[in-house]
Order: structure tokens, then C-alpha cells, then sequence
């Protein structure tokens, strides 16, 4: 009986159990969407912090676990592969211009094996085929066309490495699409320092008193 009065005698020992947890936060990092060079699909993953769950207080209970959720950038454009043949990566190329609107005319006109490359692309849809815009490649990424505006009629020429030459059908005050009377016009297109660079005028696309390209 004393004994049981004396354990009465003392009060039981309260424990609290406190814990903090510190959170790290990885920020996805940023870049511009690019075509990758290989056939696999590039992620990024974002770490979000870890959440404590409602167990956790006095009596010694644990916060949860986070969860980590990936994310993924998929490419806008189709992807370059440099082990494919040259007829894969034109048709690559093709499907770029596609997505702008416009069909590749010639896929012999893209080489892979230079460092400019062109192919000639007409307005999809067009019922009388006019409507062109040159789309201009840097080792299989798109850089961009010749012109903001199609012109009615083109000719890729001649191509060299970091150039290509363009010819422009051109046509005065009322002529009918199918009959261009004021000749062609030729402009040479050279890479430099990774920029397009048109190295004559390129002909206006309207013109009411001259040659233009529509």
C-alpha cells in the first residue's frame, strides 16, 4: 500500500516530441525549347517541398513524405536524329514546314551533308499552287524562311554550304499569276555568324507602280 502511495506521489513524465523540417526547393532550370539530337524526349523535374502530414505533434509522430512530380518539355517540332539517312532527316525537315503551314516541294533539295539548308515549301491548301517561302535550316534546326510573306513564285538555284541563291518570279501591274512578265530577280542568302543574311534586295511583295513578288 506505501508503495502504491508513493508511485502516486509522482507525476508521470510528459514528453513532447517537437521537430522541424527543413525544406530544399530545386527550381526546374530554363532554357529555350530545342530539337534534341536524339530520339529520346528531354525532362525536367521540379522537387516541390515536402508536406507535413496532420499526424505529426505531441506524441512523437513523424511528418510524411513529399512527393517529387516530374514534368516534361516536349519539343513543338519534330526531332532530329543524326544517325538517320539523309531521305529521314529531309522528311524531318518536311514535317517543320508542315507545321507551318506549308508543304515541302522537292525533299531532294535538302542536304544534309551542308551547313545551310533549304527547302522550298507552298502554301498548303493552295489550289493554284502559288504562295512560296524558302525555309532555311542550320544542321537540321529551323532558323527561318526568306521573307515574312510568301511570294507567288520561287527557285532555289544554286546552293553551296552557308549559301543559297533564290530566284523570284516577278510580275507587274496587272498580270495574271500565270503569266509573270517582269523577269526574275536573284538574291543570294549567306550565313553569317549563325544569322541569315540577304546580300541583295529582296523584291517587295506588292507594287503598284514596279515588279513585285505577288
Amino acid at each position: 500500500m506505501r508503495a502504491l502511495a508513493l508511485a502516486a506521489l509522482v507525476p508521470p513524465a510528459l514528453a513532447s516530441c517537437g521537430g522541424s523540417t527543413k525544406t530544399v526547393t530545386a527550381e526546374p532550370q530554363a532554357g529555350a525549347e530545342t530539337l534534341a539530337r536524339t530520339s529520346s524526349s528531354t525532362n525536367t523535374t521540379a522537387t516541390a517541398p515536402s508536406s507535413t502530414g496532420a499526424g505529426g505533434g505531441s506524441g512523437g509522430g513523424s511528418p510524411a513524405q513529399g512527393t517529387t512530380p516530374s514534368r516534361t518539355r516536349t519539343a513543338t517540332e519534330p526531332q532530329f536524329d543524326q544517325s538517320q539517312s539523309s531521305s529521314q532527316e529531309a522528311e524531318q525537315a518536311a514535317a517543320v514546314v508542315r507545321t507551318r503551314g506549308y508543304t515541302a516541294d522537292d525533299l531532294s533539295e535538302y542536304h544534309p551533308q551542308q551547313t545551310l539548308r533549304a527547302l522550298v515549301g507552298t502554301r498548303s491548301g493552295s489550289a493554284d499552287g502559288y504562295g512560296q517561302q524558302v525555309f532555311f535550316f542550320v544542321d537540321g534546326r529551323f532558323i527561318g524562311t526568306d521573307t515574312k510573306e510568301p511570294s507567288a513564285s520561287l527557285k532555289v538555284v544554286s546552293q553551296g554550304d552557308t549559301e543559297a541563291v533564290v530566284a523570284y518570279r516577278l510580275y507587274r501591274p496587272g498580270d495574271p499569276l500565270s503569266s509573270p512578265s517582269g523577269g526574275q530577280a536573284v538574291v543570294h542568302f549567306q550565313l553569317n555568324n549563325g544569322r541569315l543574311v540577304a546580300l541583295g534586295t529582296i523584291p517587295p511583295v506588292h507594287s503598284g507602280t514596279g515588279a513585285s513578288r505577288l
